[in-house]
Parts: structure tokens; sequence; C-alpha cells
């Protein structure tokens, strides 16, 4: 494919398998992928003590960088290369050093609020929310924080109920009614197949760039209704 890109977002609620889908998709089309992470462009707080970064919303859309993203996306997309910001969740702050990425084929942003911002949804042309039931996303996150992050039990449950649960219901989720796809139950292999083989398209140049969100839907249906038989 030539430039340019084609950008793809990939939205959902904590623990949703979004990270596992684009992982699925990006090892099926191989180097032509470019993953952003929506979590390495939350605001530099370095001019706040650690226990005032920890006090931080970081599930509200104000807790991001949206217009460094807005910048990098359109660099990408024109085939510039960008120095992309690190983020690290133990000191709650962003990395010294950034990381250089190259424009490729497909572009994939990844994130909570990947669809939320107006600007960067005109930019992709293939937006997805990962639904998964609310009860599987929290032990998800619970294993995540607890496990890899080193965090508290009680202080995962609590920043859950007061900021994670209700950000949720008032920005996250109101955000699948701008995706062309709804991916049900995480990382459904049916619907990463079917995604995969339009991406893959796209890279061979056979693509139409035309996405319905109706017309995915209704392929996906007719796959996993092929799959249950």
């Amino acid at each position: 494919m030539s430039i340019p890109s084609f950008v793809v977002g990939i939205a959902g609620g904590t623990g949703a398998g979004k990270t596992t889908v684009a992982r699925l998709i990006t090892e099926s089309v191989g180097e032509s992928v470019t993953r952003i992470p929506l979590d390495n462009y939350y605001e530099d707080l370095s001019h706040l003590d650690r226990e005032e970064r920890e006090a931080v919303n970081y599930d509200h859309p104000e807790a991001f960088e949206w217009e460094l993203l807005r910048e990098h996306l359109r660099a990408l997309s024109e085939g510039q290369a960008v120095e992309m910001p690190q983020y690290d969740f133990e000191i709650h702050n962003r990395k010294d050093e950034r990381v250089t990425v190259l424009p490729t084929d497909v572009i994939i942003v990844e994130g909570i609020l990947a669809l939320y911002d107006e600007t960067i949804n005109d930019m992709m042309d293939l937006r997805l929310y990962v639904e998964t039931d609310a009860d599987v996303r929290i032990l998800r996150r619970i294993k995540r924080d607890v496990i890899q992050r080193g965090r508290a039990l009680e202080d995962v449950i609590d920043q859950y109920l007061s900021t994670v649960k209700p950000m949720h219901e008032q920005f996250i989720e109101p955000t699948k009614k701008h995706a062309d796809l709804i991916i049900p139950e995480g990382a459904n292999s049916v619907a990463v197949n079917l995604l995969e083989e339009k991406i893959e398209a796209e890279i061979e140049g056979e693509g139409t760039r035309t996405w319905e969100r109706g017309s995915l839907e209704g392929e996906l249906g007719e796959r996993m209704s092929l799959e249950e038989e």
C-alpha cells in the first residue's frame, strides 16, 4: 500500500481485550503494522509529586494529550516518522526517553478512549470497539494491576469503584456509537480473523476503504453463526 496509511482505532473498557486484539492483528500482518498505545499519550505530569500523580483520574479524557496524538497521527499518515512518548505505570508519568516510530501500511491506535476524540476519529479508516462483560473486565484488571504492576488489591478495587467504573459509563462506553464494528467478548477469534482479512486486503491494495457498520456486523454475524453450527 502506498501512503497514506490505513488507520485502525481499537477502543473498549479496561480489561476488555483491546491489546489482545491489536496484538493478534499485528502478528498476522507483521512488519506492516505500527501500534500506538493511547496510554503513551497521558499528559506529562512531571510538575506534580508522586502522591499528586497517584490521585489523578487517568480514565478521564482530560488525562490525555490529544493534540500531540493528533500531530503524530497526521505525520505518520503522511509518511513521516515521530518520536512517541513512553509511559511508566509505576511512577505514573512519562519516561524521559522517547521511541522513534516509522510510518507503516497500517497504524493501530489502541486504548480505552481511542474513539473519543472527534478529530482522531476522522483520521481513522476503521473504528473498532471491544465489548466484554464488566465482571470479566474487573477480574482482568485486578490480575494485571496486582500481579503485573505490584499494586495493593484494596487500592485497585477503590480506584475501580471511584473512577474506572463511572468514567467507563460516562465516557468510554458511549464511544462505541462511533465504531464500525463492535467485537463481542474480547478477542473473539471469528471477528479477529475477519479483521485480518480486511486489513491484509488493504495492504495488498485490494480493499475499498469503505467501511459500513451494518455490512461488517452482518458479515461477522454470518461467520459466527457458521462457527456455532
